[in-house]
């Protein structure tokens, strides 16, 4: 398990060209090129603010804040979970030319993914600004929520890009699969908007707690539910160390199945 992690962190130079390049591709096609990380966010805010108070008619204070905040770390974890049912089976002429690490590509997906977050974090500061939103000292806990986002998504990438190696149909449901999140957790509705008997859906959900982190820090000035925060980062670190060792031990299914 170390010498499968040394082996790892040997190959860095290649982590980063596969963060770069991962950029590159995203944006070969494009004329705004980052500017959509800037942009996206800014137009899906004006849809769903549209959604909430002009078709809905709820509304709440900040609720523009609410929606950026949301909306900017659902990005990550959306685009993060999508692209890692392909980040193996993409450099398959490569995997089977050179003895590589697999784990390193859906792990440079994930990192690939955080680089475009920071982008996002503007978003969310250029919204706080125009309404007036000032965090609290809590804010020294925004690097820790975004570390254990991370983490959660690291350990989620790895087993996503693992079995879609041998179910390759993976890569339609994370499609679905997201769609399903997305609704199911708390990105563009608030506690006050889900039925009191399906509160504890959110309390036990993962992505839910980790939005509240961060909603709590940015926005309410108050302390994150650290218990939560600390049973998602150590669950997580688990799976995380589990599939590490599951890759090291099954490198040669992968290539087997490429």
């Amino acid at each position: 398990m170390i010498n499968y992690i040394k082996e790892m962190y040997k190959r860095k130079d290649l982590i980063v060209y596969l963060i770069m390049s991962g950029q590159k591709a995203d944006n070969r096609d494009s004329y705004l090129g980052y500017f959509w990380w800037l942009l996206d966010p800014l137009l899906n805010v004006l849809i769903f603010y549209f959604l909430r108070v002009v078709i809905m008619e709820r509304s709440e204070p900040d609720l523009p804040v609410f929606l950026a905040i949301g909306l900017v770390v659902w990005k990550w974890m959306n685009a993060t979970i999508n692209k890692s049912s392909r980040s193996i089976t993409n450099y398959s002429s490569i995997i089977n030319q050179v003895y590589l690490p697999k784990a390193i590509f859906p792990l440079s997906t994930t990192l690939s993914e955080m680089f475009n977050f920071s982008f996002g974090l503007f978003v969310i500061a250029i919204f706080m600004i125009l309404f007036g939103v000032v965090p609290g000292w809590q804010i020294i806990f925004l690097p820790i929520i975004i570390l254990i986002q991370l983490i959660f998504l690291l350990a989620l990438s790895l087993g996503i890009g693992y079995f879609s190696v041998f179910i390759r149909d993976i890569n339609n449901l994370t499609k679905h699969a997201t769609r399903i999140l997305f609704y199911a957790s708390p990105v563009i509705w608030g506690r006050g908007l889900l039925p009191e008997k399906y509160a504890y859906l959110v309390e036990i959900n993962p992505i839910g707690i980790i939005l509240n982190a961060y909603r709590d820090v940015l926005m309410y000035a108050k302390t994150p539910n650290l218990n939560a925060l600390g049973i998602v980062a150590l669950g997580s670190m688990v799976v995380l160390f589990y599939l590490l060792n599951h890759y090291r031990k099954n490198e040669h299914k992968i290539i087997k199945s490429l």
